[in-house]
């Protein structure tokens, strides 16, 4: 006869997995485009790295406006699934648009507008995912979503070399190739997602609050603040790895390195989060960011930028869920969606600046001072994260994983 010592684990919800399979898809349509940006910017449009930065930098703080105007608007809706749905059509139809573009201010262009179908849809489809589980799941919940969102980011390069090297010549050709995932996500949406019962789900808030955060959401949002400016755009690792002799015939392969690792650490180290600690976790890959960022300040040939990818990829395993389930953890019911979109904001808020100047200090004083520049910033940050997480105690554990 045998004793049961623990009860069952708990599974995460199917309106969990959907998200993750909606992003996947919408990743995969992505990331069949955006590894060979940098070099369609620089050549053939013939764009500078300012010019990156500023693409990057603009495309992302337009998503932020929009991630914190949909989050204070899911919390007065009685359905979030209209703005989840209008969020990712805007996104599916609009990125493959690049292909037409003739000199880089269409690029911009082109890329603001799917950011800002992204900035529709992030912050209500966050706070429906909180919703949609118990507190002690929600480190595991969006580590799941964001390992089917990473897995997609591995498909999409993976894809897109096949079809470079056997069948599309024109990178063009390519791009309009990546509205079939998209508008497979946006069926997908329209088929499967619904809103939370009412049960799960505080009744919706009759006005709009435009005051900022509080309290321990706003400490750990400042401090969030410094460590973005730190962080340029991703899109000048790949100009790093171009700089160190990686061919651009294996760039989407980089890049797919990258994102398996995300895949692969998301999940677990977002369920770490649920029994460790979220700022606990979140620290751990501060740190690790800040000596990935050291690394390629001083790497010198191909297969540093290789180990190097690989291991900043562990940056997104430790905060991408923890990240995102502490604001649940910190914002209490009703006013989710207005958390994440004052965190999404404060993220884009930081990434104009910190792209900007990193490019421009990279295309004046050179790559290393740059990365050295984003590195300083990013261990600045985790010692005050530090410092938060000791010296500020933790609330009643009413949410498991709330440190």
């Amino acid at each position: 006869m045998t004793k049961k010592n623990s009860a069952p684990a708990k599974r995460v919800p199917a309106a969990v997995f959907i998200f993750g399979v909606v992003s996947f898809l919408t990743d995969v349509s992505s990331d069949m485009i955006y590894p060979l940006l940098p070099v369609f910017l620089t050549e053939t449009l013939g764009a500078g790295q300012g010019f990156v930065g500023l693409v990057e930098g603009f495309a992302e703080s337009t998503a932020a406006l929009f991630m914190l105007l949909s989050g204070l608007w899911a919390d007065r809706v009685k359905d979030r699934t209209k703005l989840i749905l209008s969020g990712y059509s805007l996104s599916a139809f609009t990125k493959p648009l690049v292909a037409f573009a003739m000199n880089p201010w269409v690029v911009l262009f082109v890329r603001c507008a799917d950011r800002i179908g992204k900035g529709v849809r992030t912050s209500p489809r966050d706070a429906l995912i909180a919703d949609s589980v118990t507190p002690d799941m929600r480190g595991r919940a969006f580590g799941l979503q964001r390992s089917l969102d990473h897995a997609g980011a591995v498909t999409g390069p993976v894809l897109a070399t096949i079809l470079l090297t056997f069948w599309i010549d024109d990178l063009r050709h390519l791009f309009l190739a990546a509205v079939i995932p998209g508008f497979l996500a946006v069926l997908l949406i329209a088929w499967k997602v619904r809103e939370v019962s009412a049960e799960k789900r505080k009744a919706p808030s009759a006005r709009v609050n435009l005051h900022p955060p509080s309290g321990k959401l706003r400490i750990y949002l400042c401090i969030l603040f410094l460590f973005i400016l730190g962080c340029s755009s991703d899109a000048f690792l790949l100009l790093r790895a171009s700089q160190l002799g990686v061919p651009h015939a294996w760039m989407p392969i980089l890049w797919l390195v990258l994102n398996f690792v995300k895949a692969l650490t998301t999940m677990p180290l977002g369920a770490l989060s649920d029994r460790l600690g979220r700022r606990r976790v979140i620290l751990m890959g501060w740190m690790v960011y800040t000596l990935v960022y050291i690394g390629f300040a001083f790497a010198q040939t191909p297969v540093h930028a290789w180990i190097l990818f690989a291991c900043y990829g562990l940056f997104y395993g430790f905060t991408e869920g923890g990240e995102r389930a502490i604001l649940a953890d910190y914002a209490g019911e009703g006013s989710r969606g207005e958390a994440y979109g004052w965190y999404y904001f404060v993220v884009g808020m930081a990434a104009l600046p910190a792209s900007v100047i990193f490019g421009f200090v990279w295309q004046s004083f050179g790559a290393q001072t740059a990365f050295l520049m984003g590195a300083s910033l990013a261990a600045a940050a985790s010692i005050l994260l530090a410092l938060f997480l000791f010296f500020v105690p933790s609330a009643p554990r009413q949410d498991s994983g709330v440190q």
